[in-house]
C-alpha cells in the first residue's frame, strides 16, 4: 500500500472512530497534496500523480512548519496552541520514514563522501544532493549541511 493509500485509509478510520484531531491533521495533509498535485499540471508536469518520494517531501515540509510555528506560540506564551501544533507533528510523522540519528548521519555523510571522492568544500553541493536522493525524509538537511561542511574542511 501507498502512501497516499494509508494516507486515505487513515481518514477513512479517524472518522469513523470520531477521532477529530487525528482526522482534522489528516484532511489538512490531504489538501496539500491536492496542492501540490494542483501546481504540478499547472507547470506542466506529468498526469500520473506524486511519487511517495514527493510527498515526503510535502509532509517534511509540513512538519518543519509545524515545528516553527510551535516554537514561536511557546515564545509567545500561547501553551495550548503548540500542544496542538505537536499532536500534527506527531500524526504527519506517523507516515514520515525513521529519522535517522546522529551517529547514522554522520556514517551516511562519511559514505557518501567516500563514494564520491569529496575532498574540499567545492564538492559540498554533490554530497548534499546524493545525501537528499538517499535519504530524503530521513534527514534534517539544515543541521546535516554544517556537518558536510566540517567533514569536507577537515
Amino acid at each position: 500500500m501507498g502512501l497516499r493509500e494509508r494516507i486515505t485509509a487513515d481518514t477513512k478510520e479517524a472518522m469513523k472512530a470520531k477521532e477529530s484531531a487525528r482526522l482534522s491533521t489528516l484532511r489538512l495533509i490531504s489538501a496539500a497534496i491536492k496542492d501540490r498535485e494542483i501546481a504540478a499540471r499547472s507547470e506542466g508536469g506529468d498526469e500520473s500523480g506524486l511519487s511517495d518520494a514527493d510527498l515526503t517531501a510535502i509532509l517534511s515540509k509540513m512538519v518543519k512548519q509545524r515545528q516553527e510555528s510551535a516554537k514561536a506560540y511557546e515564545e509567545g506564551g500561547r501553551l495550548e496552541l503548540a500542544e496542538r501544533e505537536q499532536d500534527e507533528i506527531k500524526v504527519i510523522q506517523t507516515y514520515l520514514p525513521r529519522q535517522l540519528t546522529d551517529e547514522e548521519a554522520r556514517a551516511a555523510i562519511d559514505k557518501v563522501i567516500a563514494e564520491l571522492g569529496a575532498d574540499s568544500i567545492r564538492d559540498m553541493g554533490r554530497v548534499m544532493a546524493e545525501l537528499r536522493n538517499r535519504h530524503a525524509g530521513q534527514m534534517d538537511f539544515g543541521a546535516v549541511g554544517p556537518l558536510v561542511k566540517d567533514r569536507l574542511m577537515a
